[in-house]
């Protein structure tokens, strides 16, 4: 088995090399590349889709309360309106019986 010094020394001689090496040109010129292309994409974070995620769960809540409310005063308009339309045809109905 290797000692670790060794391991360690070989690690160090490697990354060494490597960043005295083209690759590492070629590796930021590649991260500014797609960090160009994903700007370029318009893509969010996922901090900011999950945000937009809870804003959109609490608008969809609103709506159901609204739904549900707006249904309610529906019913009560329409109960009014029947109940308009039945005091109208009983006044009528007084009206025709007292000119007998």
């Amino acid at each position: 088995m290797l000692n670790k010094n060794i391991i360690d020394e070989i690690n160090t001689k490697v990354s060494e090399i490597l960043q005295h090496s083209p690759a590492k040109d070629i590796e930021k010129n590649m991260k500014v590349l797609l960090s160009g292309a994903f700007n370029r994409l318009d893509l969010v974070t996922r901090d900011e889709f999950d945000v937009q995620q809870e804003v959109l769960q609490r608008t969809r809540e609103k709506l159901l309360l609204l739904e549900a409310r707006v249904s309610e005063l529906e019913a009560r308009l329409s109960q009014i309106m029947r109940q308009s339309t039945v005091q109208s045809e009983e006044s009528g109905k007084e009206g025709d019986l007292n000119q007998c």
